[in-house]
């Protein structure tokens, strides 16, 4: 008799379904594990800032090595909280989501989200009614690098003199409205502002410094972690299935070894017993 088990397991990205396979003949089929491995997507903005002006237009992309398909764009603002794009805000197409015309109240976080509820590292988009933004980098910046924070208005040309302030301190004024943070460290970590004399000043926006790659690390050879995560997980789906049917097996084999092994009862002895007695009447 042949015996059929499927399972489903729903995760964010390892053992998702596990499907019968005969391997010989009139053997139980043995359940394998159909893997699928979902890595950290990652969310794109363009134009690349994270200030913008009331009647902007912003396009929010999730990328991942693999696919992007299965990823959504969320945000979380001042009147809904973990909003899919494309309900009511936004317009989605696949994993990407654009908004034609910005308002104050789409300023919030945002960040991708896969169906099976992975998400990615949000980000902090802010629509200013006033006429001043910070041009900075939207996404971490890595260690070593130079960084450059421009400061802009809606009306006027961009190279005015402007004055750039870190954590509410004066840093110093540039006269074409552009400074370079030169090989940042995590010291240049913080909230960054600008003003422009007679046409306002910014919102403040996080600068973020992450480390830089060690690169005296040996490159990695042979397969790539996906494939060796799936082999494995593979290999584990096989033991734990087949396992309990070679432990049966072998409890089997020694029973019937201990039953072959044991002297025979004395209802097996007696017939035996009773062809060697020779019965006398008197």
């Amino acid at each position: 008799m042949e015996n059929r088990i499927i399972s489903v397991v729903r995760s964010s990205g390892d053992c998702s379904v596990f499907q019968p396979r005969c391997f010989s003949a009139g053997i139980l089929p043995l359940l394998c594990c159909t893997t699928h491995q979902v890595l950290p997507a990652g969310l794109t903005v363009s134009p690349s800032r994270s200030q913008f002006l009331i009647g902007d237009s912003v396009t929010l992309s999730c990328e991942e090595d693999n696919s992007s398909a299965g990823w959504t764009v969320r945000r979380n603002t001042t009147r809904r909280t973990r909003a899919q794009c494309g309900d009511g805000w936004g317009e989605a197409a696949g994993s990407t989501c654009t908004i034609s015309y910005l308002f104050t109240l789409d300023s919030g976080q945002y960040w991708c989200e896969w169906r099976e509820g992975a998400a990615s590292s949000s980000i902090q988009l802010t629509v200013t009614g006033g006429s001043v933004i910070l041009q900075s980098p939207v996404l971490p910046v890595m260690e070593g690098d130079d960084v450059t924070l421009s400061c802009h208005t809606k009306t006027a040309p961009s190279n005015l003199p402007a004055a750039f302030y870190k954590d509410g301190s004066l840093i110093r004024t540039e006269p074409a409205g552009h400074m370079t943070l030169h090989h940042v460290t995590s010291s240049d970590e913080g909230l960054y502002r600008c003003n422009i004399s007679g046409h306002g000043e910014s919102p403040s926006s996080r600068i973020s410094v992450s480390g830089k790659l060690n690169a005296k690390a040996p490159p990695t050879t042979g397969a790539p972690p996906p494939a060796l995560n799936q082999s494995s997980l593979r290999l584990v789906c096989h033991m734990v299935v087949f396992c309990p049917y070679i432990i049966s097996t072998l409890l089997l084999l020694s029973l019937y070894q201990d039953r072959a092994k044991a002297p025979p009862s004395q209802d097996q002895q007696r017939p035996a017993e009773d062809e060697n007695v020779t019965e006398h009447h008197f």
